[in-house]
């Protein structure tokens, strides 16, 4: 693709273009990468097929005269704005809340590239520009932060970005189909009662909501006098983010309300395909010519087969953001891709990953999906896998095979995690595709060293982690070493784990240390747990309490004693 048809992200090229007005701009605190794996990049695309012009202003000053925020002008339709792929709290500050000195999505890895609460910098910015053009967030900041969330860097509840923000819109999850009915709507100057009816998007409203059929949660000043009530808020709001049909949600915050409108449908394969198929370069913006950009370092030859995780694992954020339901591309548009990348700069024929949240969920739905339709449970493996989920890696191993036949592709790793409770219980496989699976990974997808993911060995942490037994990690460990050792192939086990989760304490760390299933493994993969946006452990960790029971959870809050937990980990090995 010539540079004169990428997305423009200057005056200049916007002139190049030959555009006489623009109908949407992106503000983005990411460098600006046109890859499927950056949600600026899909949305603009998405767009763009059609028939809209989109620009993007990655990373804009905001501390000077604010040029970049006026250089592109007004644009027809509205402004989009998020802060990247990350939340910026989450890219600028450890678990112990000092600063970073670096940022995976900044040109050569420059720290300071974007504000603190960047989509709400950003957005009254924009605001106070521009009061009459409407400001539409989105992304993983906005969409992890539509409801009354506990900020781990404040230390405090904060309420919904819409009231913080001021934005007009908030669009929350995978974007493609709210965000082009949106649009439609704007460009259609569709009455405003019409346009918040469009699904998966939240807005703020005024006065007192009258609508009966909404699930109506405790106001956002409720939860600053009672924890309780937070707790009983997100219970009530993960219980309906993992349903197919949910109902609207209602949350008072000052003199008004938040509306969150319930989510499309599972995005069906047609729908999947077509958004890989947009014509992305692949490549960062001409702009950044010479520099590298780490994050892009770590996905440019990676592929990337569904969205969603069924897991449902209390630190994650997956669900809230993807949905539980698996929405998987085709194996043809996998193998496009995958032929694609051999036209790439510095493609040597291998893959970095074949992958997504959790990799070997592709093509996994439940037998009867009627059950599915009505199924409340925010994990369909956790406390024991359901049993109308088809767990059969028949499907994967097919895809794997077809790329195997792809001339010039030497090796398709497998960098995503993976759910070991999906192919193995306590007693062994769980079906006749099980087995092939884990032999397959190993020894043609592995590069060395297979990462799981455990999180813990304790029975009462792993149960408000909503992560399986620990003997589940030992039987693995068992077939691992069995297959490593008749192959006579050089490849680790590396388990991954977190300390201070809620309901971790020394006691619970030295147990985890002591384990003999852990002894002769690589282990320095522990990570201090960070309580991040809408997610039940950071409830916990604010709360004390079991969202779901309301029962008292032990937390450990002391930074000094935080930081002991997990030195406390490589103590032993």
């Amino acid at each position: 693709m010539a540079e004169a048809e990428m997305i423009p992200t200057s005056l200049k090229e916007v002139e190049k273009l030959g555009w006489d007005y623009i109908d949407v701009i992106f503000f983005t605190g990411d460098a600006f990468i046109d890859h499927p794996s950056f949600g600026t990049a899909v949305i603009s695309r998405w767009l763009q097929k059609w028939g809209y012009r989109v620009a993007v202003v990655p990373q804009p000053n905001w501390r000077d005269d604010l040029r970049d925020f006026r250089k592109l002008g007004r644009p027809r339709l509205y402004f989009a704005v998020n802060s990247g792929a990350m939340d910026s709290m989450v890219n600028h500050y450890t678990a112990a809340r000092r600063l970073r000195s670096d940022d995976a999505y900044t040109p050569d890895g420059r720290a300071g590239a974007r504000p603190d609460y960047a989509v709400t910098v950003y957005t009254q910015i924009l605001k106070k520009l521009y009061p009459d053009v409407p400001v539409v967030i989105g992304g993983i900041e906005a969409s992890l932060r539509r409801v009354t969330h506990y900020d781990y860097w404040k230390d405090c509840l904060m309420p919904s970005i819409l009231e913080s923000s001021g934005a007009d819109w908030l669009c929350y999850g995978m974007g493609e189909r709210p965000m082009l009915e949106l649009t439609r709507a704007i460009e259609a100057d569709r009455k405003l009662s019409d346009i918040r009816r469009i699904p998966q998007l939240a807005f703020k409203m005024s006065g007192r909501c009258k609508m009966e059929d909404a699930v109506y949660l405790h106001s956002y000043e409720t939860c600053l006098k009672d924890k309780k009530a937070f707790a009983e808020n997100f219970h009530i709001i993960e219980t309906y983010a993992n349903m197919m049909q949910p109902p609207v949600i209602i949350e008072p915050v000052g003199d008004g309300y938040v509306q969150i409108n319930p989510t499309y449908p599972p995005a069906s394969e047609k729908e999947m395909d077509s958004i890989w198929d947009l014509p992305f370069t692949k490549l960062p913006h001409p702009r950044y010519k010479g520099r590298r950009i780490p994050a892009y370092d770590m996905i440019k030859f990676s592929v990337n087969t569904h969205r969603g995780c069924f897991g449902g694992c209390n630190f994650c954020t997956i669900a809230a953001h993807q949905g539980k339901f698996i929405q998987e591309r085709s194996e043809d548009s996998i193998i496009r891709e995958i032929q694609g990348l051999k036209k790439l700069p510095d493609f040597a024929g291998n893959i970095s990953d074949v992958g997504a949240p959790t990799a070997n969920m592709y093509g996994m739905h439940g037998k009867n999906p009627e059950l599915c339709a009505k199924c409340r449970r925010q994990s369909c493996l956790y406390p024991a896998p359901c049993k109308n989920m088809d767990r059969s890696h028949a499907r994967l191993l097919g895809l794997y095979g077809r790329i195997s036949t792809v001339k010039g592709i030497r090796h398709a790793y497998i960098g995503s995690g993976i759910r070991y409770d999906l192919f193995l219980n306590e007693d062994g496989f769980v079906d006749e595709t099980s087995y092939p699976y884990l032999k397959e990974l190993i020894l043609e997808h592995t590069s060395g060293r297979l990462k799981v993911a455990p999180e813990h060995t304790e029975d009462n942490v792993l149960k408000l982690m909503a992560k399986p037994s620990f003997k589940l990690f030992e039987r693995l460990r068992r077939e691992f070493d069995s297959i490593v050792r008749s192959s006579g192939k050089n490849c680790e086990l590396v388990p991954y784990f977190i300390s201070s989760h809620p309901g971790c304490g020394m006691r619970e760390m030295k147990a985890l240390s002591e384990k003999p299933a852990l002894r002769g493994l690589y282990m320095d993969q522990v990570q201090d747990f960070t309580p991040t946006p809408m997610t039940v452990s950071s409830v916990m960790f604010y709360t004390g309490l079991d969202p779901k029971t309301l029962k008292p959870v032990y937390v450990e809050r002391d930074p000094e004693k935080k930081k002991q937990q997990k030195s406390f980990f490589f103590k032993k090995h």
